[in-house]
């Protein structure tokens, strides 16, 4: 077994996924490879992220070079380790085809999940999510960074 499976098995103990709970997610890039670099293949995650839209409400997202952030909220129709398989899983499919190469991993295993407290602000916490950008030095104004959202805007 892998260190980063290892990883990504022990974030699932004790994971419970709650209808109407928001949880801040964050998926990273197999290796840390900056793959999102590429405008495009940052889209195709974007559009992921928006096609899960059925299961959960998107409150934000930023998809950074070698990692994606996702605030949502579920709606109980799918668990939370569910609906990130299918944006993980759709988007390494489109990923790959776009390279024109199959079987690649995309996604390091498992993801990473917070599931915010009552007395957690969704908005502040969208605001930490999309600011990642400028912490990070990309861009100099969140208005220069294309791939991220937020309902609150």
């Amino acid at each position: 077994m892998t260190e980063a499976f290892k990883r990504g098995y022990a974030l699932r103990k004790g994971r419970v996924s709650l209808a109407n709970q928001a949880y801040s997610i964050t998926m990273v890039t197999a290796h840390r490879e900056n793959l999102f670099s590429n405008f495009h293949m940052g889209r195709i995650v974007v559009d992921h992220l928006r096609k899960a839209g059925d299961s959960c409400l998107t409150i934000a997202f930023v998809v950074m070079p070698d990692h994606c952030h996702w605030l949502i909220q579920l709606n109980g129709s799918k668990s939370l380790s569910a609906i990130i398989k299918q944006v993980k899983g759709g988007a390494a499919l489109e990923i790959n085809r776009y390279l024109n190469r199959t079987g690649n991993k995309i996604w390091q295993p498992g993801f990473y999940d917070h599931a915010l407290r009552c007395d957690e602000d969704l908005r502040a916490a969208a605001r930490y999510i999309i600011a990642n950008p400028l912490r990070s030095g990309l861009v100099d104004d969140i208005g220069q960074y294309a791939l991220w959202d937020a309902v609150y805007l």
